[in-house]
């Protein structure tokens, strides 16, 4: 049909306009998963090994607030923090990551921002999905989630859920095992509900969530262990439990363990980023920590992180982890 109707109106286009599937049209046929995979209409990110070559991290730039905190224990800091030193630390670890090959993400919470948004770590975890948003346990932490959300969205990862009601989930809290399986510190800053909550995105990805009791003495999962290879673990040996090492027992892990001296609690010698199997990014200051892990082959790389040891976190608690990339698997025997 075409030329004009009786109202002027023309009648020669065609039946159906692009925005209702006609010509134009093209429609979406990759998947969510596959459009992460992809890094096409959003960045890759997430991981199944806490030990595969990190890609991507997210770290935070001071704000303001941190030099305006006067009551350290209030603030959940061991002391107070000299503003100026922790941002060349900032700087420091960033230059540190890249010069590894990591591509960071920096994001610049306003002035007014809680403090410790600082510890990224505590504030998402990556799925290969993308991030589950947490809700962290302390009144003092509380709105940081948002300032995690934006600097996710900046850096082009969907953020699949976001803990809600009274649960609580901090990122820090969870920890990829094996391919298969995140284990989870329930009971202080993660609660039950917060678990179910991973429970629900994890199980959509084919992953299975088991958890433990938290450590003595340490604030998150990742205080008790940090998986430096495939099934290799360092430990800190007074605050792992029974659960925690049944489950790490149960899969064949190599545990390299630490006793608690002042290099370990007061120093955060153990509070490490995983580079890729066999190699970590550590807190400076630790001679004895060091000797020890190369000695037992884990190549290390130091970097000042005192400021943030006076914050009560390390390396681990600062760098929010987006995106590790898959290690080559050993090859299996011919039968």
């Amino acid at each position: 049909m075409s030329g004009f109707g009786m109202d002027g109106v023309r009648t020669d286009r065609p039946e159906r306009p692009s925005t209702l599937g006609g010509p134009g049209w093209v429609p979406r046929h990759d998947s969510h998963a596959a459009e992460v995979a992809a890094g096409s209409a959003w960045a890759t990110c997430g991981y199944r090994a806490e030990s595969d070559p990190l890609r991507a991290v997210l770290l935070a730039r001071p704000p303001d607030s941190v030099g305006a905190v006067t009551d350290a224990g209030g603030q959940l800091m061991t002391e107070r923090v000299d503003l100026g030193r922790l941002r060349a630390q900032t700087d420091a670890v960033a230059e540190a990551f890249r010069e590894e090959g990591v591509t960071v993400h920096l994001a610049h919470p306003p002035p007014d921002a809680p403090p410790n948004v600082i510890f990224l770590r505590d504030l998402f975890l990556a799925t290969p999905e993308g991030a589950v948003l947490g809700r962290t346990a302390s009144a003092q932490r509380a709105g940081e989630e948002r300032h995690a959300a934006i600097a996710l969205a900046t850096a082009g990862i969907p953020i699949l859920h976001s803990v809600r009601g009274t649960a609580t989930f901090e990122g820090a809290d969870a920890l990829w095992i094996d391919e298969e399986t995140v284990l989870v510190s329930a009971g202080f800053r993660t609660n039950e509900a917060g678990v179910a909550a991973l429970r629900r995105v994890l199980d959509e990805q084919g992953a299975t969530v088991l958890t433990v009791p938290p450590g003595p003495g340490v604030q998150h999962l990742l205080g008790s262990m940090v998986p430096v290879g495939p099934r290799r673990a360092v430990l800190h040996a007074a605050a792992a439990g029974a659960e925690l090492r049944a489950a790490l027992r149960a899969r064949d892990y190599e545990l390299i363990e630490f006793e608690p001296d002042d290099e370990v609690v007061d120093r955060r010698g153990l509070n490490i980023v995983t580079l890729a199997p066999g190699r970590v990014l550590m807190p400076d200051g630790c001679p004895r920590t060091r000797r020890r892990l190369e000695a037992a082959g884990v190549g290390t790389r130091v970097v000042d992180v005192g400021e943030y040891v006076r914050a009560a976190g390390a390396l681990g608690c600062l760098t929010g982890i987006l995106h590790r990339s898959a290690a080559p698997r050993p090859a299996g025997r011919a039968s």
